[in-house]
């Protein structure tokens, strides 16, 4: 009997694996996402018309999303005004337990409008929609729900203390991650008992404006959030402005100095949520392919300007080869391009301006002999988009190695000992976050207890809670967010 198989039927053609299969286009419509094309500001619970406004860009597309006013010193003390009125005559009288009531009602708006949300906020970063579905928006909602089980419960954490609002706080925001930026400074802020004054940056006003939708809709009383759209100049006003209590800034290094010194001396309190440069410490025993998906996921997701971003990459010699190896491999598998396509992996930079100066600090670590490794991807012709980029070869004393890069690029250095993984993860002017790699849970604990960083995560990286307080070492910042340390920023305990 004949076994010869059977022959294909003519006309049908062999079926071919490889380069020619790739994942099919799956973008998100925006149609729902409604834009007013001019936006002033938010003072006293109603949208007022503002001058001078600026273009906010949508960075995957360079088109304009709206135009945002920039606040000048009248609009500045109209909006601290607003806050000291609704602070003596509305949110400190009224009570703990109804101050909760707000805040949880606004938590579950966010939650209710999360896909709103979420398409939203990746128009205005050109984060991949992926991530901010599944970490940003529902972590801006569980800050609100998280600090209103705290608003009534203040007056009994500190025995033998009583604890008051500060009064009204300055919030200055950076825009990595607006939307949760946001949340993570109001949230306490409200649940102590103080009105607020936010200046969200000005590459990134939607979520503010749409988060005020949501203020106004939770029956916040009018004048406890205002929001002030602007640029650096607005941003100074307001920090400046002598019936402001407390502020908070979030951007970089350089001009956390200046408002640092801007109030020396004056009595505001303030806290500082600046720059990092990330690193892990990769150890021989760790498991590699779990780390590097983290490493990727950290250094290249979010295409740079995340605070939490880390970019820096300690790993023992003897598997230096190993991990490059699997780095490459990652680095060939990663999608770029549209941020609104549910299988897009690194989006754009989110300015031209940043993208500049990343592709300047790539040029400066070839120029300075590190080895510059880089997938053959396609990148869009339109919008700020970097290939992910990372470097082996990397010194101590490099550029790359030493200043902050806003976009998807990551130095790595090779150690010997633990004590020299310490050495050379402390050796930097930032401190804000750090992971430690290990099988051994000993190890881990160890490394992490000597690490100068505000965040130190055991075989892990970015899980966030807002229970658990971020913040930053050295030039990374000073105070705290989340958790009891960060409430407590707000509060004067006498």
């Amino acid at each position: 009997m004949d076994s010869k198989p059977p022959s294909e039927p003519a006309g049908v053609p062999e079926l071919l694996f490889g380069d020619l299969w790739d994942y099919a286009p799956a973008a998100e419509s925006t149609d729902a996402v409604s834009l007013e094309p001019r936006y002033g500001h938010f003072i006293r619970g109603k949208f007022v018309a503002g001058e001078n406004h600026v273009a906010a860009v949508n960075p995957a597309t360079e088109e304009t999303l709206c135009e945002a006013a920039a606040a000048d010193g009248k609009a500045v003390n109209r909006a601290v005004r607003a806050a000291r009125d609704a602070f003596q005559r509305h949110w400190a009288p009224l009570g703990g337990l109804e101050r909760g009531k707000v805040l949880y009602r606004i938590g579950r708006l966010i939650q209710e409008r999360a896909g709103d949300l979420a398409l939203l906020e990746t128009l205005d970063t050109g984060k991949p929609v992926r991530a901010v579905r599944s970490l940003d928006v529902p972590m801006a909602a569980a800050h609100f729900l998280y600090h209103a089980g705290w608003a009534d419960k203040i007056g009994h954490v500190f025995p033998g203390a009583t604890a008051v609002p500060l009064g009204v706080v300055a919030q200055v925001l950076s825009g990595s991650s607006p939307l949760l930026g946001a949340a993570r400074k109001i949230a306490p802020a409200l649940a102590a008992g103080n009105t607020v004054v936010v200046k969200p940056s000005q590459n990134t006003p939607c979520s503010a404006m749409r988060l005020a939708e949501i203020f106004r809709e939770a029956g916040l009383p009018p004048g406890v959030v205002n929001i002030l759209n602007g640029g650096g100049d607005t941003g100074d006003l307001l920090v400046a402005h002598r019936d402001v209590d407390r502020v908070a800034f979030s951007g970089s290094a350089a001009v956390g100095k200046q408002v640092r010194r801007a109030l020396a001396g004056v009595g505001k309190r303030l806290t500082l949520d600046l720059g990092g440069k990330g690193v892990h410490i990769l150890f021989e025993d760790a498991a590699l392919d779990q780390a590097v998906e983290a490493v990727a996921g950290g250094a290249f997701h979010h295409a740079g300007p995340p605070l939490m971003a880390g970019s820096r990459l300690l790993v023992q010699e003897n598997v230096h080869d190993e991990v490059v190896e699997k780095l490459d491999r990652r680095l060939a598998t990663l999608r770029v391009g549209n941020p609104l396509d549910a299988n897009t992996d690194v989006g754009p930079v989110l300015t031209g301006k940043r993208l500049d100066r990343t592709r300047d600090l790539v040029q400066a670590g070839e120029d300075e002999g590190a080895q510059k490794h880089q997938a053959a991807s396609t990148v869009p012709d339109r919008g700020y988009f970097h290939p992910p980029t990372f470097f082996t070869g990397v010194a101590q004393s490099h550029t790359i190695a030493l200043e902050e890069i806003p976009g998807p690029v990551l130095s790595l250095l090779t150690f010997r000992t633990p004590d020299e993984a310490v050495a050379r993860a402390n050796n930097t002017c930032h401190g804000l976050a750090a992971g430690v790699w290990s099988d051994k849970g000993s190890k881990v604990l160890e490394v992490a207890g000597r690490i100068r960083a505000g965040v130190v995560w055991g075989n892990a990286w970015g899980r966030l809670d807002p229970a658990s307080p971020i913040g930053g070492y050295k030039e990374s910042g000073t105070g705290r967010d989340g958790g009891l340390h960060g409430l407590r920023a707000y509060l004067e305990v006498r």
